[in-house]
């Protein structure tokens, strides 16, 4: 049976194979359409698994929200100019909104959820590994909820937050999730900061103090001074807001008669280790892998 343009073309809509993998597909089936997309499928799968290895530590992050809760997704590809792909981007948008439609934040059930089109999520993950050629991955999900004000911000495609608040309104959690995405802190208030933690702190802090040769009595104010300077730092309260750098987020909140009940920030690839490799000898290797995926 001959493989015609239409047929090519029918098999390309279905499963978003490159014109030539779905050319030689029909040819291999003779022009059976179902086992051809089986086929590429089966091919898909085995080429996905054969990336599933490589580092993916750039990619995007995705926020969505509906009337009660927001959505943040952390979606990795191995480079930045696929994470730029109009096809990732797709597969980004589509995934935060399964996610936020089911109201999971486990990768693992989201994987079966649908993405809107029939396909699950894995199945749209797979066919994007195949025509983008690199792995990519849904690293991570949370999911907000909020009686009250809820705010969000994104800086670009990499850094995402999350911030809700009892009191206050929505401008004002925007704010404070602007400054969280653009600080980092560790915590929201002290309350929250392991005592193991503070007990390191105080101990290099000591050791730095008792250097100085100062009485015990001096020393231990130094101390005192260092931990409520360390605590500052890291606490979301304690911080002087990015946007005005002459009061703190703790004044900020109170003059709103606000508090913080909770926040959330993802930044791309943060936590994965990733291989400082010369950019030309990257695009070998990918060719290199591209070539061999053909062959097999």
């Amino acid at each position: 049976m001959s493989v015609t343009a239409s047929m090519v073309k029918e098999l390309r809509e279905r499963t978003g194979a490159g014109m030539m993998e779905c050319k030689k597909a029909l040819v291999e089936t003779s022009g059976d359409l179902d086992a051809a997309a089986e086929a590429l499928r089966t091919s898909g799968q085995a080429k996905a698994d054969k990336k599933a290895s490589r580092v993916a530590a750039d990619g995007k992050v995705i926020i969505a929200r509906d009337d009660s809760k927001v959505v943040i997704v952390e979606i990795n590809s191995e480079t930045d100019f696929v994470a730029k792909d109009e096809n990732f981007i797709a597969f980004a948008d589509a995934v935060a909104a399964a996610a936020l439609a089911n109201g999971t934040t486990d990768v693992e059930a989201l994987a079966t959820q649908s993405v809107g089109d029939g396909k699950s999520v894995e199945a749209a993950r797979t066919e994007l590994v195949a025509k983008v050629g690199e792995n990519i991955s849904v690293r991570r999900i949370s999911i907000v909820e909020n009686g009250g004000p809820i705010g969000y911000y994104t800086h670009g495609a990499r850094i995402g937050a999350i911030v809700a608040l009892e009191g206050g309104d929505d401008d004002l959690a925007r704010d404070i999730a602007m400054h969280v995405a653009a600080i980092n802190p560790v915590c929201i208030d002290e309350s929250e900061v392991p005592e193991e933690t503070l007990e390191t702190e105080r101990r290099i802090f000591s050791e730095q103090a008792a250097e100085s040769g100062k009485p015990p009595e001096i020393i231990e104010k130094m101390i005192t001074g260092r931990i409520a300077k360390f605590l500052n730092e890291i606490t979301l309260v304690g911080q002087p807001f990015v946007k005005d750098s002459d009061q703190t987020v703790g004044k900020l909140l109170k003059g709103a008669g606000a508090s913080v009940s909770s926040f959330v920030r993802f930044e791309v690839g943060e936590g994965i280790e990733k291989k400082d490799e010369n950019f030309a000898d990257e695009v070998m290797q990918q060719i290199e892998d591209a070539k061999k995926d053909d062959d097999d």
